[in-house]
């Protein structure tokens, strides 16, 4: 079972940084696809951005210029580096990762962007 671990939450004021990390169990190598989710209280979850097998990335566009996503294989995490942080950010962040078309999840980690 593969397990991933979200960390790099926080409160962070308008205009901060925070860089979100999730750690997974085992390679991310064989993984099809990495992404990274957020939920904001009583809204449904939504992709902010997702980073392929081959390095291509893909952003929301209310993230585009501000959200940068890396991966490190070896030591098998994905980061997303968040920029110019707005209070609209504030959610919690889930990371997925899809291998031979199953899903996993980590169990987020809390961005609070407020002054």
């Amino acid at each position: 079972q593969v397990r991933l671990v979200e960390s790099g939450g926080g409160l962070v004021q308008p205009g901060g940084s925070l860089r979100l990390s999730c750690a997974a169990s085992e390679s991310i190598i064989s993984f099809n696809a990495m992404a990274w989710y957020r939920q904001a209280p009583g809204k449904e979850r939504e992709l902010v951005a997702g980073i392929s097998s081959g390095g291509s990335t893909g952003y929301v566009d209310s993230v585009k210029g501000r959200f940068t996503l890396s991966r490190d294989n070896a030591k098998k995490t994905v980061y997303m580096q968040m920029n110019s942080l707005k209070p609209e950010d504030t959610a919690v962040y889930y990371c997925c990762m899809n291998r031979y078309g199953i899903d996993y999840w980590g169990k987020g980690t809390l961005v609070t962007v407020s002054s």
